[in-house]
């Protein structure tokens, strides 16, 4: 297959654009802050009725959030494993687009606190959909480009996603401001149109990622029992990472300093709206602004990157997390909230597209397993988010403020910049000796030559 390729480039990049609708209308801007509103009483009482257990709605959303990204942990290896065997990444990706958008659509009937069951059901199989589908996503980066292109071609996926879920965030803020002009009785029912236009939007555009990416690029003829051979496949996988210190080293970094930056994603809305009292078209305002700034960011670090190095650009935007997290917990008037939503956007393209661009890198050439090896990228990320949004609303709960969760964030930025600390990130990684089946016969070499990059 010719890598490099222009159109199958560009078709990658567009699933960013066309799931990332899910990342901001859903778990950042629109959702939580009409879930937030909708079950909050008057005179503020926030509890509601979860399948008759009583508990504070931002905590039943925290949790519910753990329970998607844990199960996505569970199932996603062994799928993982049965899609590089059989040749069917794309396959796995679809069904879990699908379920995704539908699950979004599902949230237009979320209509009031009698219907908490259906939002938190359909919000946790859209987190299940879009968490899964990235991982078979992601594996296609490096079938398609050269390693020298890895970092920009991530980070062009996050730029367009970024793009394009601020234009659907955009047309759905006037669609809301101005409900009466677009056929809506009242702003309420624009607001669950958006969920839906979020669905359409995701599967419309994810045919041109279809219709462009490869299919089974190494040509594999599954025989035999695909469950048991992905298993094997998965196996052989894991008992390599166990001899790839570099990649070992930056998961478990990637695992701490992730559960910050998703947890601050989730929550910062949450955050804004229970202990700065902002307006809901405020604090939806600030997300529309994060992720602007993100767009640039993105590239930004990328530029970084080519000139200082990955772990380098990495330590600087972990660095500013850790400020991050302790600005937020003297943040007391909305003016200081936005000075921090633009310093967080500025990090988070960077921090989520190189994240992903250095993995890619540590992968061994000549390995096929690509699905496998991305499976324990995103079991780390739906990992951190499972310990970090559960520690965040637990935190909460015992304590009875956010801002004492935002320290805990803190305390995970700093043990992954440890880790960080230990690891170098060599220009040339992995020769291949001779033609082999396995990758037991693959010389792992640390080779740095670019300044303990």
């Amino acid at each position: 297959m010719e890598l490099n390729n222009p159109k199958t480039v560009n078709g990658w990049c567009m699933y960013d654009w066309a799931n990332s609708v899910y990342s901001l209308v859903i778990t950042s801007a629109i959702f939580p802050v009409y879930y937030n509103s909708i079950t909050t009483a008057e005179g503020g009482y926030d509890k509601v009725d979860f399948f008759g257990l009583s508990i504070t709605n931002s905590v039943l959303y925290s949790y519910s959030l753990s329970f998607s990204f844990l199960f996505v942990a569970v199932i996603l290896p062994l799928l993982s494993g049965i899609a590089d065997y059989s040749g069917r990444k794309k396959l796995f990706m679809k069904c879990f687009m699908y379920l995704g958008a539908l699950s979004c659509i599902g949230l237009y009937f979320f209509n009031g606190s009698e219907d908490v069951e259906l939002a938190i059901i359909c919000s946790v199989l859209a987190s299940v959909g879009y968490s899964g589908s990235l991982v078979f996503y992601d594996a296609f980066l490096p079938e398609i480009v050269t390693e020298d292109r890895v970092d920009k071609t991530s980070a062009k996926g996050y730029a367009l996603g970024y793009i394009g879920s601020v234009l659907l965030l955009v047309l759905n803020l006037v669609m809301i401001e101005y409900h009466d002009a677009f056929g809506f009785v009242e702003g309420q029912t624009a607001v669950r149109f958006s969920f839906l236009l979020v669905g359409v939007w995701w599967i419309v555009f994810s045919q041109i990622t279809f219709s462009r990416v490869p299919d089974n690029v190494y040509n594999q003829q599954p025989k035999g029992n695909i469950l048991t051979e992905g298993y094997h496949e998965l196996e052989k996988v894991w008992h390599s990472l166990k001899r790839l210190s570099v990649m070992k080293l930056f998961l478990v970094a990637f695992f701490f300093y992730n559960m910050g930056v998703q947890t601050v994603m989730y929550l910062a809305a949450t955050f804004g709206s229970k202990e700065l009292k902002l307006e809901d078209s405020k604090l939806i305002m600030t997300v529309l602004l994060i992720n602007i700034v993100a767009i640039f960011g993105a590239y930004f670090f990328a530029y970084v990157s080519k000139i200082k190095g990955n772990k380098v650009s990495l330590l600087i935007m972990v660095f500013v997390w850790i400020l991050i997290c302790l600005g937020a917990y003297f943040v007391y008037n909305e003016y200081e909230f936005y000075i921090l939503a633009f310093v967080v956007g500025l990090v988070m393209g960077g921090i989520q597209s190189l994240s992903r661009a250095t993995y890619a890198k540590l992968i061994p050439k000549g390995s096929i397993d690509h699905a496998s090896y991305f499976s324990f990228y995103d079991v780390t990320f739906n990992v951190s988010i499972v310990f970090g949004t559960f520690a965040y609303g637990l935190i909460e709960q015992i304590t009875g403020d956010m801002r004492n969760s935002t320290l805990a964030l803190m305390l995970f930025f700093m043990v992954g910049m440890g880790f960080l600390l230990l690891i170098r990130v060599p220009m040339h990684r992995v020769i291949k000796t001779e033609e082999m089946e396995t990758l037991d016969k693959y010389a792992f070499v640390e080779e740095d030559n670019s300044g303990g990059r």
